[in-house]
């Protein structure tokens, strides 16, 4: 959300054939170097093939742009890239279909292990709580109640009422563990889990997640993947 393109970046950009993004306003301030390059090459937000009831509404006028965490929806993201790819390279339609219709069983497969995995937790017990909301289309698709201690935006800011509200939900609730988040500094969730202890209730961390980025290049964890198989398998394993 906060990310500046470096001139490294544009160049990178200016040399690509295709570009392909997420959309809904989860870019930021690279969203207006996206619409420059978009009068030069395809420019693609690959949620614009959405319907308006598959967008998570947060406010009035604003959608949650996490929308990789429900991997049904993002079938639907990689379709659109296939579309765009047959359109704007005609000579390799076959391969693109070939790639695309591979790759959709393979995430159908994880959208069952998912569920499957999730099911796992006491009902009781399926809440998910994190530093920022990230996971909202992850609740909504796989029947977590998620609460993030700040907004959809890592932008925003938490205060002591946050911390404190969170506190009280984990003891009222006792909730026995909560996630910190590769992308976002640990300290509220530490200070909600400092909290808790003097009220009696132990909370821990069960364990870090990926949600606005993934894991190192190389690792199972760089992949789309292996990033939504690692956070499954730390929710389940620090909530069953």
């Amino acid at each position: 959300h906060l990310y500046k393109a470096t001139q490294g970046d544009v160049k990178t950009l200016d040399s690509a054939d295709m570009i392909f993004y997420n959309g809904v306003h989860l870019e930021g301030k690279m969203t207006g170097i996206f619409e420059m390059m978009s009068k030069d090459k395809p420019t693609i937000a690959v949620t614009e093939a959405f319907k308006e009831n598959q967008l998570r509404k947060v406010s009035a006028s604003e959608h949650d742009p996490h929308v990789w965490f429900d991997v049904k929806l993002w079938i639907v993201a990689a379709e659109a890239v296939e579309k765009e790819l047959i359109a704007n390279d005609p000579d390799h339609e076959a391969e693109f279909r070939e790639n695309y219709e591979e790759y959709a069983l393979q995430l159908e497969e994880l959208d069952k292990y998912v569920q499957y995995e999730i099911n796992k937790i006491p009902k009781d017990q399926r809440v998910l709580v994190t530093a920022h909301d990230a996971f909202g289309y992850y609740g909504q698709s796989y029947g977590l109640d998620v609460r993030g201690l700040q907004g959809i935006n890592t932008l925003s800011e938490y205060g002591s009422k946050d911390v404190t509200d969170m506190r009280n939900y984990l003891v009222k609730n006792k909730i026995k563990a909560i996630f910190i988040e590769s992308s976002v500094p640990r300290k509220a969730i530490e200070a909600v889990i400092q909290g808790a202890g003097k009220q009696g209730h132990n909370v821990e961390i069960g364990g870090e997640l990926f949600s606005d980025a993934m894991g190192e290049k190389g690792t199972e964890e760089g992949t789309y993947i292996g990033m939504v198989r690692h956070n499954t398998d730390t929710i389940v394993r620090a909530l069953k």
